[in-house]
């Protein structure tokens, strides 16, 4: 296998673990810092990190228009509204639930791409495996579909537009983002996403109880290093080299990455259809990208 092929297989792992985990990071942190806040700093710590970078690089910041359509896209699309979602609507609903729900992203995607994207039409063997992938995703969440809160409904609605955003911006960074450094695309969009999310959080959040725990602060700094720079600048390296929908089926492991920390971490119970639904999930990522699988990357 080439160095090339290697470097995407890692970066397909490190996209489906370390994308699991922040579901859980993300309730952490909102359960002491208002929602979007937490979200803003999360993308203030993230900026320096990638701006730090650029320079150390000396990586140069394009402003074509095409360039500025690409990060005004990925700072308003991508980041700013999409997280605001999230953040807001884990208030309401279980992290498992919210990572079900965002595990319909393929679904947009290969959508998206079908009628934006000449070269990714959806086959046969895309639309049955993602249709494979989620299906084993609700059987392994199947016992976790009860939501007291009577505002779940909001959450759950507010996860699904977060979904159809992010699926067409992937899209448009497929179209725009090929010859920009995905730390420059990032740093971008991060920034402008930073900004708006810290005055989101002045206008409507009081900042009077604001806890800074340790558990919070820790998932904040997480979040920003591990579950952005390094997620996001792998996601749009790996975009570069793979199809979208191929890419984006990513998000049919993070749930089950998130069932396996909740047993590891707070000894919750594993039930048993989980090895099902992974088989289910693995079957369907396998459908679906068979290309990839086979090593004919495109």
């Amino acid at each position: 296998m080439s160095g090339e092929k290697l470097k995407i297989w890692f970066g397909f792992f490190i996209i489906s673990t370390v994308w699991g985990s922040t579901w859980l990071a993300i309730k952490i942190g909102i359960t002491a810092i208002p929602p979007f806040l937490a979200a803003g700093v999360r993308f203030v710590i993230a900026s320096f990190v990638l701006y730090v970078i650029i320079r150390v690089r000396g990586l140069k910041i394009v402003m074509t228009p095409d360039a500025k359509k690409l990060y005004v896209a990925m700072g308003v699309l991508s980041f700013t509204i999409p997280f605001a979602l999230v953040y807001w609507g884990e208030q309401y609903i279980p992290t498992g639930l919210s990572s079900i729900l965002f595990a319909a992203y393929p679904f947009w995607v290969a959508l998206f791409s079908h009628f934006f994207l000449r070269s990714e039409p959806i086959d046969g063997f895309k639309a049955a495996g993602i249709v494979m992938g989620f299906l084993g995703i609700l059987l392994i969440f199947w016992g976790d579909f009860d939501v007291d809160n009577p505002r779940a409904a909001l959450g759950m609605g507010a996860m699904v537009c977060s979904t159809i955003l992010q699926a067409y911006t992937l899209i448009v960074v497929k179209k725009l983002g090929q010859p920009i450094s995905p730390f420059v695309m990032n740093f971008c969009g991060m920034v402008m996403a930073s900004v708006a999310l810290v005055l989101l959080s002045a206008l409507t959040e009081g900042w009077g109880e604001i806890r800074w725990t340790l558990p919070a602060a820790g998932s904040v700094v997480y979040l920003a290093i591990v579950g952005s720079v390094v997620t996001f600048v792998t996601y749009y390296w790996l975009l570069k080299r793979i199809q979208a929908v191929y890419l984006s089926l990513t998000s049919f492991i993070n749930p089950i990455v998130a069932v396996i920390l909740g047993a590891v971490v707070l000894d919750e119970t594993l039930g048993g259809s989980v090895a099902a639904g992974a088989a289910m999930v693995l079957a369907g990522i396998l459908l679906a990208n068979g290309k990839f699988f086979l090593g004919k990357l495109s």
